[in-house]
Order: C-alpha cells, then structure tokens, then sequence
C-alpha cells in the first residue's frame, strides 16, 4: 500500500504563493524593460530621420539659399528684371524648393514617429491576465 505524504500546512501554501507571485511579477517586470525598449529603438529610428531632416534644412538655409539666389539673380538680370527683383525672385524660388525637400525628410519621420505607439500591450495584457489568475486561486 502506498504512502500519503504529510499535507502540507496552511503556511507553507500560502508562502509558496507568495513566492510564486512575486517570481511572477519579477518576470513581468523585466517584460515591460523588453517591451519599453523595442518601443524606444523605434522612437530613435523615428528621430534619427528627424534630425536628418532638421540638419539638411538647415545646411540647405545657410549654404544654398545663398549660391542659388545669386545664381538664379544673375541669370535674370540679362533678361531685363531689375537687379532687387531677380535677387527676390531667385530667393522665393530657392526657399520653395528647399522648404520642400526639407518638409518632406520631417513629415516621413513625424509619420513614423507619430505612429510608434509607446502603450506596453503585451505587458498589459500579461498583468491583466496574472491578475485574474491570482483573483481565482483566492
């Protein structure tokens, strides 16, 4: 006939739950730091793009708006347009130009970064599933 093992008590359960939770938790714990940091490398990717942007926008203001205005303004003049006005024109031309290059690098990487959600879903849904597990072992 075989052996019953002692039952064990009361508190050894309710420790080894305790514990068990806790391990629980720990392991959800370090699935949020996982989750959180797929979420950032996206966000940085995004931004990264951004920056691009934002440096050749700026590049594009400083360097050539200035050859390209009096390039432009030098090739007018001949043509009749008073100096100040083909100095106008060439600059409007080249702002246009440029200003569309450099809206098109920064709305893509704001599209991207804007749909990079930061929500832990996979985190949330753990949690929310360990909850209700403990709620039935009470």
């Amino acid at each position: 006939m075989p052996e019953f093992e002692p039952s064990r008590s009361l508190t050894d359960l309710l420790g080894s739950l305790v514990s068990d939770i806790s391990s629980l938790f720990r392991k959800e714990i370090e699935l949020a730091k996982t989750e959180a940091g797929e979420k950032l490398e996206g966000l940085v990717g995004a931004s990264r793009g951004l920056i691009i942007g934002a440096v050749l926008a700026i590049g594009a203001v400083g360097v050539l708006l200035a050859a390209l205005v009096a390039g432009l303004s030098a090739l007018m003049v001949p043509f009749g347009i008073a100096e100040k006005v083909a100095d106008f024109i060439a600059a409007l031309v080249v702002a246009v130009v440029v200003g569309g290059v450099a809206w098109s690098f920064m709305s893509k990487s704001l599209g991207a970064w804007k749909s990079s959600r930061l929500n832990l879903d996979r985190t949330t849904h753990s949690l929310a599933r360990d909850a209700k597990v403990v709620k039935e072992s009470f």
